[in-house]
């Protein structure tokens, strides 16, 4: 019984197949039109934030109440990987990461399970804990973000506009999500003197009870009538700010106003909650993040017509300015890539056209545009957008789609030069090369397999390249094998018997101009004629190939020569591996550059804001910059998917600076380093480029844990001190150093007995005259503003009047605070680090030369070994950083090697059903290493993540030739052919489309290799696919050879 040939039956079947065709680059060109676009891919960040206030607390009481409770709860779920904590004065906060290898899909399980564990603990907090809060949503990106300032302006007033323009944004088509940025909350201020109610003989409880009472709603009834129901009302709650000053209070036999005794004002949060400026002005942003499945272009156009009529309805003075805008990023990021898929296409089809030839190279090319519109389609279905890594993979596997058709039309053109009839040469590339292609094909796919499986974030950034690739190359042999043989049916000319071209056509020009190039440069003539027409049966017998037949006929010779050159060949290139410079990920090509400042720990908001305010100084004399953002006492709102996040503290301001473009970046980067940094001695400054895969923070990293904090500390300082004097690194410092400043009030117990007073009383006492004390809600419209007694500014600010404030007692009469508590001054922790429950002190450095950190790292650590030597019992010393980051991603990529090799050995078994076959395929896998290592030492890049991804994918492009190979020399002994000719023979035949298909790829990476991001990739792969290509052709038939001792028989 005859087996299936799809190639014949879709040369019996035109119709069918031309509708196939044109309805799937219908749909491919819809679907390319419907997939979403973004910067990155959709990525998951698996962090909880647990939050716990404790007021009053001081950090090492924080720490041991709140923090190491809350962490052991967390540490029972087993499925972190580190619970990373620091405790402040009254505040504790714990950063629970998932563990790396866990799947999305999975995370919000965890989180209630998070939720759960802690809850069940809550009980057991001190019983004044107020919390704890979770915080999940780490993973929204503000890729628009808008800031609204007006100079003179009101804050309540710009508040209102910010709250309009937010509800015009929610309307906007594919808007998530809009939040309010910088905002403080308003305040009514009841400032009084502790001294003057002293005098008044009025207590500041009996004021706080009384603007409570008389503010307060309460239920009143109703009156039930014979035909009514009338509601009363009782008047008193305050409608104005004029109503609280006039509000009467009785002091001292008499009544007087409060305004009288008391500054009442309307304000704001003091200190200030966290604050953002924008080119040097108090600013409300507006950050606007898309909905799921959105199209960031569709969403900037939509936000670029809304911004424009919302700045005509704003009032003379007040501006609207665009911060971020990430939909012009992706718009240049999209550009990018395609203009450099553009450039492959063009570079695929030249070498299509001059080594095939113009009708045959156009059979090749009318494919390619045919293979991305379906590969378009099932992307659309998978619901895989254009980003980053998928328009990267499409790239890449551009130079590899094309390889099936190019070997099924070089295939089928043979058959014809040799007489074979359309139908039948098509019905012998199915029979002779269709498996062997599709083995090869999804070998190469495989060989993107550990992606698909490493379980890690940056397994999950980069596993649609994975996807893309793998359909790509999966529909490229269906058109192979479909499409090719109507195609070449349509438009191959008549090989067996060719014509010369008709004078006067396009193709009889360019072979009268071959002719007449070959005629001016005689010693070229052989490779620039055009092909003698006339009956040439056998394409083989040409000199190129009867020269190539005698060097294999030389090297089968000395096979042993020819496997020892490769054998050392491929030992050097592991020895000169290690010369090769190592990174996690490149950085990005965005123009932003963030600079952070931070203070001393327990530095406040006011000293924070002056630093930052002297920076942006500096920076409005600076050419090259459009504009600069800073966001006091926290971190910018995540405007970018792999930003490294800051949490909230007073002495932090970090700035978002952007570029005109890379070329300004880079020199205004090196402008703040070296004239700016110089300015800011008591800071801490870091100036960096924005990061591409999942953040890192400081590139080098050593952390020290143990028991005991000061000797964690003490050693810690051991390890700056190893650091710092490397000459690479700069920036060197710790996160937990310094201590902060405190003032202990000693309280005589038996005098404040004596005389009414307690602690909790002091405390209170305290807490209302300084940071303010709520009494009462102020209701506006929609809005609830508190109402708070304090102090007034000198009873706030002056340390010295601390001691002469008039504290109440018991029987309504003041004393000075001096009469029961004496006043200490020292310092103690401002924070307090924990990883893993054990105290940790993390020493963290930049670098200033280019040098990659796992290199810096390399020369550190042997300096390093003294202190781990004499580590007490329990103690850690640990490289974390870059070099952390990437070995775990590494690694995950490694766990899916025997995968890889599990599916790739039996793909072989499938086809070729031969161990002693299946391992020289095998053998050859590693061999793309001797060239991938070769250009990455030549051209000094980097071997990256990355790269890492190119140099796996390498062994399955370089199998599937082997597959072909050894599979078409099988078939020729199979055929009765002598061994020793089946191998030469099959190889001279499978010379030309390997060859072709390896230059195919190779060339295609020349675009990719500009990109920051995939330019180690394509880089090693050239490379790689280079000296692969001519060891597969080399090597594999002396390799057959002497497995199998094929001998020459004598003629």
């Amino acid at each position: 019984m005859r087996r299936f040939n799809l190639s014949e039956w879709a040369l019996g079947n035109r119709p069918l197949v031309l509708f196939a065709m044109l309805a799937l680059a219908v749909i491919g060109a819809w679907s390319y039109k419907q997939l979403g676009q973004s910067e990155d891919p959709p990525f998951t960040f698996k962090a909880m934030v647990v939050r716990t206030l404790w007021p009053g607390a001081t950090a090492e009481q924080v720490a041991q109440q709140v923090t190491e409770p809350i962490e052991k709860a967390l540490m029972n779920t087993g499925e972190f990987e580190f619970i990373r904590a620091y405790s402040r004065a009254g505040e504790s906060q714990v950063i629970f990461m998932a563990r790396d290898s866990m799947r999305s899909k999975d995370v919000p399980d965890l989180w209630y399970q998070v939720r759960k564990r802690v809850g069940d603990i809550q009980a057991t907090l001190p019983r004044e804990v107020v919390g704890p809060f979770f915080n999940d949503e780490f993973g929204d990106t503000y890729g628009n973000i808008y800031a609204l300032t007006g100079k003179g302006f009101d804050y309540a007033v710009m508040r209102d506009y910010a709250d309009r323009i937010q509800l015009q944004l929610q309307r906007v088509p594919d808007v998530g999500k809009v939040e309010l940025i910088g905002l403080q909350d308003e305040k009514v201020w009841v400032e009084l003197s502790n001294t003057r109610l002293a005098t008044l003989g009025v207590s500041l409880q009996q004021v706080q009870q009384a603007l409570a009472d008389q503010n307060a709603i309460t239920a009143t009834s109703f009156i039930e009538t014979a035909s009514d129901r009338v509601q009363l009302r009782v008047s008193g709650p305050f409608d104005s700010i004029e109503a609280i000053r006039a509000f009467p209070i009785r002091a001292g036999g008499r009544t007087v106003q409060l305004g009288d005794i008391a500054q009442v004002t309307r304000g704001f949060a003091d200190p200030s909650a966290p604050k953002m400026r924008f080119l040097g002005s108090d600013a409300i942003g507006l950050a606007v993040a898309m909905k799921d499945g959105g199209d960031i272009l569709a969403l900037g156009t939509n936000l670029d017509a809304a911004f424009e009529r919302l700045r005509g309805t704003l009032p003379a003075g007040m501006e609207l300015r665009k911060v971020s805008d990430q939909p012009h990023a992706v718009e240049e990021s999209v550009g990018e890539f395609v203009t450099v898929l553009t450039e492959a296409v063009v570079i695929v089809l030249l070498v299509s056209f001059f080594s095939l030839g113009l009708r045959t190279g156009l059979v090749v090319g009318v494919t390619i545009p045919l293979v991305l519109a379906m590969t378009f389609f099932v992307m659309h279905y998978f619901g895989i957008g254009l980003h980053k890594i998928s328009l990267g993979a499409l790239v890449l596997a551009l130079g590899l789609l094309v390889d099936d058709a190019i070997i099924a039309v070089e295939m089928m053109a043979t058959k014809m030069e040799q007489g074979y009839d359309r139908l039948r040469a098509a019905s012998f590339a199915w029979e002779s090369t269709a498996f062997p292609m599709l083995t090869g094909t999804l070998i190469t796919a495989a060989g993107f397999l550990p992606i698909a499986t490493a379980a890690s974030s940056t397994g999950e950034y980069t596993r649609s390249l994975f996807q893309v690739v793998t359909i790509a190359l999966v529909v490229s042999w269906i058109a192979a094998v479909l499409f090719i043989p109507y195609l070449g049916d349509k438009m191959l000319p008549d090989l067996f018997n060719p014509q010369p071209p008709r004078p006067g056509s396009l193709a009889g020009r360019w072979h009268a101009a071959r002719q007449r190039w070959a005629d001016r440069h005689p010693a070229l003539a052989h490779l620039i004629a055009p092909p003698a027409h006339g009956h040439e049966h056998d394409p083989y017998q040409r000199p190129f190939y009867q020269r190539f037949r005698r060097f294999l006929d030389l090297c089968l010779r000395h096979r042993w020569w020819v496997i020892a050159a490769t054998a050392a060949l491929f030992v050097l290139s592991l020895l000169l591996f290690r010369f090769v410079p190592q990174q996690f990920f490149p950085d990005s090509t965005r123009p932003e550059l963030m600079v952070d400042i931070e203070l001393a720990e327990g530095a406040s908001l006011r000293a924070t804001q002056a630093q930052a305010e002297k920076l942006e100084a500096l920076l409005a004399t600076r050419d090259g910059i459009r504009n600069y953002v800073a966001y006091v006492g926290t971190g910018s709102p995540r405007f970018y998917l792999p930003l490294d996040q800051q949490l909230p503290a007073t002495n932090f301001a970090q700035f978002v600076v952007l570029a005109q473009d890379v070329q300004t970046r880079e020199s205004t980067r090196q402008w703040l380093l070296d004239e700016v940094l110089p300015q800011f001695p008591d800071v801490q400054m870091r100036v960096t480029r924005l990061e591409n895969g999942p953040p890192v923070g400081y590139p080098v990293q050593f952390r020290v844990s143990g028991e005991h904090s000061d000797q964690v500390q003490q050693i810690a300082r051991q390890v700056l001190e190893k650091v710092r004097e490397n000459a690479h690194t700069t920036n060197v410092n710790l996160d937990w150093s310094e201590p902060s400043k405190v003032v202990r009030l000693v309280i005589d117990q038996a005098r404040a007995r004596a005389l009414g007073v307690s602690s909790a009383q002091v405390s209170q006492f305290l807490a209302g005259s300084l940071a303010g004390q709520t009494v009462s809600v102020y209701r506006e419209g929609n809005r609830q503003i508190e109402v708070l007694l304090r102090g007034p500014q000198d009873e706030r600010t002056r340390l010295e009047l601390l001691s002469s404030l008039a504290l109440p007692t018991g029987d309504g009469r003041s004393i000075t605070l001096s009469q029961v508590a004496t006043l200490e001054y020292g310092f103690e922790d401002g924070i307090i680090w924990h990883r893993d429950r054990l105290p940790t002190v993390t020493v963290r450095a930049d670098i200033g030369d280019g040098m990659q950190p796992l290199d810096v790292v390399r020369q550190v650590e042997p300096t390093l070994a003294q202190i781990r030597a004499q580590l007490p019992s329990g103690y850690l010393l640990e490289t974390g950083g870059a070099v952390e980051d990437s070995a775990r991603g590494q690694d995950s990529i490694k766990a899916g090697m025997p995968l890889f090799l599990i599916v790739v050995a039996t793909l072989l078994m499938l086809q070729l059903r031969s161990f002693s076959r299946a391992a020289m395929v095998l053998v050859t896998a590693p061999l793309g290493i001797i060239g991938a290592t070769l250009f990455l030492l030549i051209f000094r890049v980097p071997f990256g993540f990355v790269a890492l991804l190119g140099t796996i994918a390498l062994a399955g492009m370089i199998m599937r030739n082997s597959v072909i190979l050894i599979d078409q020399i099988q078939q020729d002994i199979d055929a009765g052919h002598d061994r020793w000719d089946a191998i030469v023979d099959a190889t001279v035949r499978r010379f030309r489309p390997i060859v072709l298909t390896a230059l195919a790829a190779i060339l295609a990476m020349i675009p990719l290799s500009r990109s920051a991001f995939y330019g180690s990739m394509a880089i090693s792969i050239m490379g790689g696919l280079i000296v692969g290509t001519v060891l597969t052709l080399v090597f594999l038939p002396a390799l057959y050879a002497a497995w199998f001792r094929v001998k020459r028989e004598p003629r």
